[in-house]
C-alpha cells in the first residue's frame, strides 16, 4: 500500500496538534483551568470544542499521546444515523450532520462521504429488525428503503444475493476518515480558545473532602505537576477504568480486540458504493481508494486486559491472528466474491473499549462531584462522537443531562460491574453483540450468576427463566412444568407469552407471589435524615411513622433522576426503595444529601445500603390478604392496615417489615424479610395457600403487564432526566409548597409548569386489534402526522390487546378529551388502529 493511500484511512502519525498549536506539544502547562479534558480521541476532542462553542473557553484538552493515537486513528470510519433507540438516533444523526459541515468549519479534511449504508438479512427475524430500524427512522425523518435480493445487487454489484432475503438502505449515513476528523475536532477547540497539550500523561485525581462531599479539584501528572480545576472530564478510552477507579469511581470498561483488513485494489470498488453490513456474517465491508476494507465484530471475541496493554500504548496494534478472521473471511468472500481472488495488503488489530450493556458511559461520577465521564463507546465511537461531545458539554456546563441520558448514564451500573473478572468474560460477548440479533427481551449469556437472590434455587426449581440486571439473576418467567425452561427469541409472541398471560391472571384474579429482591434498599437514619431527604425528594416525606410515600428525585433542571417509595419507620429512621437498576446511584444521592445537609448545618444522618440485608417476596391479587392471613397472626384488615402503610408483622417463623403496596395495581403485600429467613417464609407462604389458594410464582414480564395496564411509570423508560413532572402526569407527587423547596424546585417553577400546559404530556394506549405486539419506541400517528412515540409497552392481558404508555403532544393529548382518541401506530411498518386516553385503561384498585 502506498503512503497517500495509507493515510486516507489511517491519521499519519507524523501529525500532531503542533499544526494548528505551535505549543501543544512541550508548551508549559497553565497551573489551572475552569475545565480539564483528559483525552485527545475523538470524544475528547468534540467535548473540548462544543465546550468552546457553548461558552466555555477556558479548557484544558491533555493528551497522552497525540491526538487520535489511542482508539480514534485505526476504527473504520463508519457512520450511522438510525440506531437501536429514539435518544440514541438523536445524537448519532446529529454526528453525521456535524461531520458533514465539519472540514468547511475546521480546514481539515476529514474525507466525509455521504454514500450511504445496506445492512442485510439472511433470516426473517433480522428482516423484523430492518422494518424495526426504519420505523425509527421514519420518525426522526430519516429516509430508508427496504430492498429486494436484486435491487441489493443493484445498489451494490460486487456483492452476492445469495441467502439474501432483503435489506435496509440508509441512503443519509456515510463514512469518514476518523483520525482526521479527531484533529478537526481539536483544532475547532484550539481555534475557539481551547488551550491543547500532547504528551502530558495524568497520573491521578486530586480530590477534596469526604463521603457524599468528595470533589474533584484537578489532576496531577506523571511528572508531578498540579492543575487545578473545577471540573474534570474523562474521555481516556479504556484507560479510563483505571484512572478512575484510583479515585473512587467505578466505570466498568475492558478492551477487546477489533480487527479490519484492507484488500487489493478490486475492480468495481468506487466511493459510492454504501457501506455494506451483514450482521449474521459478522461483518462490514466499506470502500478504501479502490479497494474493500472488512470488518468483524465476531460472537467470540478477544479481551485484552489493561495491565497487557502498555501505557504509554500510541498508535499501537497486536499480532493479527489470520486464524481467528478465518470464518469472518470466509463469509466476507461468499458476500462478495471479488474478494475470493484478492490479496489482503493491511491487517489491523487494535483494541477498543466495552461495557457491560453495550451502551457508553457519560455522565457525571455518582461517586465524586465534579468529575464526568465520556467513554467506553462500544466501536460505536466515530458514530456518537459530536452527539455525545455536545450533550457532555451541556452536562458539564448546566450540571444535568439535557436528553434522555438514562441508557448511557455512567451511574447506572452496579459496582461489582467494574470488576475485572466479571468485565473479561461479558467482553467476550460484548463484541459480537453489536452485530448479533437485537432481539426482544435477549438475556446476555456470560458473566451470569453473579448475584443471586435468597430465593434463587427456589424459583429455579419452580421453573424459572432468569433474566439479568445490573448482575442480578431474576425470574422473569415460569415455564410450565413439562416445558423447556429458556428463550425462544421473536419480534411477534414469544415462547412465554402464555405462561406470563397466566401469571398476569392470577396476579388480577387470585394471588401472585413475586421475587422483588433485588430491589435497591437504603436505611436512612439520624436527626439530619429528614431534611436531607426533603432537601431531594418531590414528596412531602415529614409523614406520621408507618406511613409509605411514593416520590420522586429530580435534577437541578427538575428533570426525573430517580423514584420509589420512601417509609418512615421511626422519627429519625426511613426505608428508601428504589429500582434495582439504580441502587448505585441512589446510595450516591442520598450520600451526598446528606453531606450537603450537613454543610449548611443541619443535623448529622447516615445512609446504609441494605440492599442485600433483606429479601422482597410480593403477595399481589385480590386475594394477596387471605393468603398472608393464613402465615400472619396480626391483623390485616384495612383499618388496622390501611393502604401506603407499612407496619412490622409475624409473618410464618419471622418478623417482617410489610408495605401495603404494589406495582401491580392490586391489592399487595411486599415483605421485608431478613435474607437468612427467606427460604423459610417463601416455603411457607407455598405451604399455606394449599390446594384451594395456591400463589402462582410470577416474574418480572408479568409484573411489567400488570403495571402498564394501569399505567405505572417504569423508571429509565417512561421517566427520566430529560422529563418533568408535569409532562409525566405525576404533579399529584410533587409538593410544590414544601417551605424549603426541593432539587429542581426552582426549574419547575421557572417552566411555568404549574399554571400552562406541558408542551408535550404523557398518555396511553391500547390497540384495538388483539394479536400485534407491542415492544416500546413505536411512533404515534393521528390524522397521518406523527404525534408522539410509545416510551413502554406489554401485552395488557385483562385488556385484551397490547398496551402502553406514549409521549404525545399537548395538542393531541388535549384532544383525548373524556373519551379516547383513535390514533394508528406504527408497529414495524403496518399501520395498527389504537386508542389514546389521558388515563389509563385500567384503574388501580386494592
Amino acid at each position: 500500500m502506498s503512503e497517500p493511500e495509507h493515510h486516507e484511512r489511517l491519521l499519519d502519525r507524523t501529525l500532531t496538534a503542533t499544526s494548528f498549536c505551535p505549543d501543544a506539544s512541550g508548551g508549559a502547562l497553565p497551573a489551572r483551568a475552569t475545565i480539564i479534558v483528559i483525552g485527545g480521541g475523538i470524544v475528547g476532542a468534540s467535548t473540548a470544542m462544543h465546550l468552546a462553542e457553548a461558552g466555555e473557553t477556558d479548557v484544558l484538552l491533555l493528551e497522552r499521546a497525540q491526538i487520535a493515537a489511542g482508539t480514534s486513528w485505526h476504527a473504520a470510519g463508519l457512520l450511522a444515523r438510525v440506531r437501536g433507540s429514539h435518544a440514541m438516533t438523536e445524537l448519532a444523526s446529529y454526528g453525521v450532520d456535524r461531520y458533514a459541515r465539519l472540514e468547511a468549519q475546521t480546514g481539515i479534511p476529514i474525507g466525509y462521504n455521504p454514500n450511504g449504508s445496506i445492512t442485510l438479512a439472511r433470516h426473517p427475524g433480522r428482516v423484523d429488525e430492518l422494518r424495526a430500524a426504519a420505523a425509527i427512522g421514519r420518525h426522526h425523518d430519516i429516509p430508508s428503503e427496504l430492498l429486494t435480493p436484486a435491487q441489493v445487487m443493484a445498489r451494490w454489484p460486487l456483492a452476492s444475493s445469495e441467502g439474501v432475503l432483503a435489506g435496509l438502505l440508509m441512503p443519509g449515513d456515510g463514512t469518514v476518515n476518523p483520525g482526521w476528523a479527531a484533529l478537526a475536532f481539536a483544532k475547532g477547540a484550539h481555534d475557539l480558545g481551547v488551550t491543547i497539550r500532547e504528551g502530558v500523561r495524568v497520573a491521578s485525581l486530586l480530590v477534596r473532602g469526604e463521603g457524599g462531599a468528595r470533589r474533584v479539584i484537578g489532576v496531577r501528572t506523571e511528572t508531578g505537576e498540579a492543575i487545578d480545576a473545577d471540573r474534570v472530564v474523562l474521555c481516556g478510552g479504556h484507560w479510563t477504568r483505571d484512572l478512575a477507579a484510583a479515585a473512587g469511581v467505578s466505570v466498568p470498561l475492558y478492551a477487546a480486540e477489533h480487527v479490519h483488513v484492507t484488500s487489493a485494489l478490486i475492480d468495481g470498488a468506487v466511493a459510492s458504493l454504501p457501506i455494506l453490513r451483514d450482521l449474521d456474517g459478522h461483518l462490514y465491508v466499506r470502500h478504501h481508494r479502490g479497494a474493500l476494507l472488512v470488518g468483524a465484530f465476531e460472537p467470540n471475541g478477544t479481551p485484552r486486559a489493561s495491565n497487557s496493554i502498555a501505557p504509554h500504548f500510541a498508535f499501537g496494534e497486536f499480532d493479527f491472528d489470520w486464524d481467528r478472521f478465518a470464518s469472518v473471511r470466509a463469509n466476507a468472500e461468499r458476500v462478495v466474491p471479488a474478494l475470493r481472488s484478492t490479496t489482503w495488503t493491511r491487517p489491523l488489530c487494535a483494541p477498543e473499549s466495552f461495557t457491560p450493556d453495550a451502551n457508553f458511559c457519560l455522565g457525571e461520577a455518582a461517586e465524586l462531584s465534579g468529575l464526568f465521564i465520556g467513554a467506553g463507546f462500544n466501536s460505536q465511537g466515530i458514530i456518537y462522537a459530536p452527539g455525545a461531545g455536545k450533550m457532555l458539554a451541556e452536562w458539564v456546563i448546566h450540571g444535568a443531562p439535557t436528553f434522555d441520558a438514562s441508557a448511557v448514564d455512567v451511574a447506572r451500573f452496579a459496582r461489582m460491574q467494574s470488576n475485572r473478572h466479571y468485565l473479561h468474560e461479558r467482553t467476550r460477548e460484548g463484541l459480537g453483540r453489536l452485530y448479533a440479533m437485537h432481539w426482544p427481551h435477549l438475556q446476555p449469556s456470560t458473566a451470569r450468576g453473579v448475584r443471586r437472590t435468597p430465593l434463587y434455587e427456589r424459583l429455579r426449581t419452580g421453573g424459572a427463566v432468569f433474566g439479568e440486571a445490573v448482575g442480578w439473576e431474576r425470574a422473569n418467567w415460569y415455564a410450565p412444568a413439562g416445558t423447556e425452561a429458556r428463550y425462544r427469541y421473536s419480534y411477534g409472541r414469544q415462547n412465554w407469552f402464555e405462561p406470563v398471560a397466566e401469571e398476569h391472571r392470577a396476579a388480577r384474579e387470585s394471588v401472585a407471589l413475586f421475587d422483588l429482591s433485588s430491589f435497591a434498599k437504603f436505611e436512612v437514619a439520624g436527626p439530619g435524615g429528614l431534611a436531607a431527604l426533603q432537601s431531594i425528594c418531590t414528596a412531602d416525606v415529614d409523614v406520621s411513622r408507618g406511613r409509605a410515600l411514593y416520590t420522586l428525585m429530580l435534577n437541578r433542571r427538575g428533570g426525573i433522576e430517580l423514584d420509589g417509595t420512601i417509609t418512615r419507620l421511626a422519627d429519625d429512621r426511613f426505608l428508601v426503595v428504589t429500582p434495582t437498576v439504580t441502587q448505585h446511584k441512589t446510595l450516591w444521592w442520598l450520600t451526598r444529601a446528606l453531606a450537603t445537609s450537613a454543610a449548611a448545618g443541619g443535623a448529622p444522618a447516615t445512609v446504609t445500603d441494605v440492599t442485600s440485608a433483606f429479601a422482597v417476596l410480593h403477595l399481589a391479587g385480590p386475594k394477596s390478604r387471605d393468603l398472608l392471613s393464613r402465615v400472619c397472626p396480626d391483623p390485616l384488615d384495612n383499618a388496622a392496615f390501611p393502604r401506603f402503610t407499612g407496619r412490622e408483622l409475624e409473618v410464618a417463623d419471622s418478623v417482617a417489615l410489610t408495605l401495603r403496596v404494589s406495582f401491580t395495581g392490586e391489592l399487595g403485600y411486599e415483605l421485608y424479610v431478613p435474607t437468612d429467613q427467606a427460604v423459610a417464609v417463601f416455603d411457607a407462604l407455598l405451604a399455606a395457600g394449599g390446594t384451594d389458594l395456591p400463589p402462582r410464582l410470577a416474574g418480572y414480564h408479568a409484573l411489567d403487564s400488570l403495571r402498564t395496564e394501569v399505567g405505572y411509570r417504569h423508571l429509565g423508560h417512561d421517566i427520566g432526566p430529560s422529563d418533568d413532572p408535569f409532562q409525566a402526569q405525576l404533579a399529584r407527587f410533587v409538593a410544590m409548597d414544601k417551605p424549603a423547596g426541593f432539587e429542581g424546585h426552582g426549574a419547575l417553577v421557572a417552566k411555568g409548569a404549574q399554571v400552562g400546559p406541558p408542551e408535550r404530556a404523557q398518555a396511553f394506549l391500547l390497540l384495538s386489534d388483539a394479536e400485534p405486539i407491542l415492544l416500546g419506541g413505536e411512533s404515534v400517528l393521528h390524522d397521518g402526522a406523527i404525534v408522539g412515540r410509545l416510551t413502554s409497552a406489554s401485552y395488557g392481558t385483562t385488556l385484551g390487546a397490547a398496551a402502553g404508555l406514549a409521549f404525545v403532544g399537548a395538542a393531541t393529548f388535549a384532544a383525548c378529551g373524556d373519551q379516547p382518541l383513535a390514533v394508528d401506530v406504527d408497529v414495524r411498518g403496518d399501520r395498527v388502529l389504537g386508542m389514546l386516553s389521558a388515563t389509563p385503561f385500567r384503574a388501580a384498585r386494592g
